[in-house]
């Protein structure tokens, strides 16, 4: 059997520094099942209310903002940690220079 990983020293080293006014994004990581995605907002920044088809988890690495949930918000910083079913609205907002990785879990569709 032959068994595939990915492994990444320092996530964060693979964004830039991100200028003014500006949400920046890597793929970190696809396959079958997921795919991964490092996220740097600047301060000030925001990605408006949106759902996802997939289920998603989102970790915060660096920073501080504000992220809602179906209309409640929450304040996030490092070590904040979401799992948000298929489908869930949500928005976030940065407050100073955030960093986060959001994990999107394929193949777990959202059921009517």
């Amino acid at each position: 059997m032959t068994f595939q990983h990915t492994f990444v020293p320092n996530v964060t080293e693979r964004l830039p520094d991100i200028p003014a006014d500006s949400i920046l994004s890597q793929t970190v990581h696809v396959s079958d099942d997921s795919k991964v995605t490092l996220f740097g907002f600047a301060p000030g920044q925001e990605l408006t209310e949106h759902t996802a088809a997939q289920p998603a988890v989102l970790y915060f690495l660096a920073g501080e903002g504000t992220l809602s949930l179906d209309g409640e918000q929450h304040t996030v910083g490092a070590g904040s940690f979401v799992h948000m079913s298929a489908q869930l609205p949500h928005s976030v907002h940065a407050k100073t220079a955030l960093t986060f990785l959001l994990v999107l879990i394929k193949g777990a569709q959202h059921e009517d």
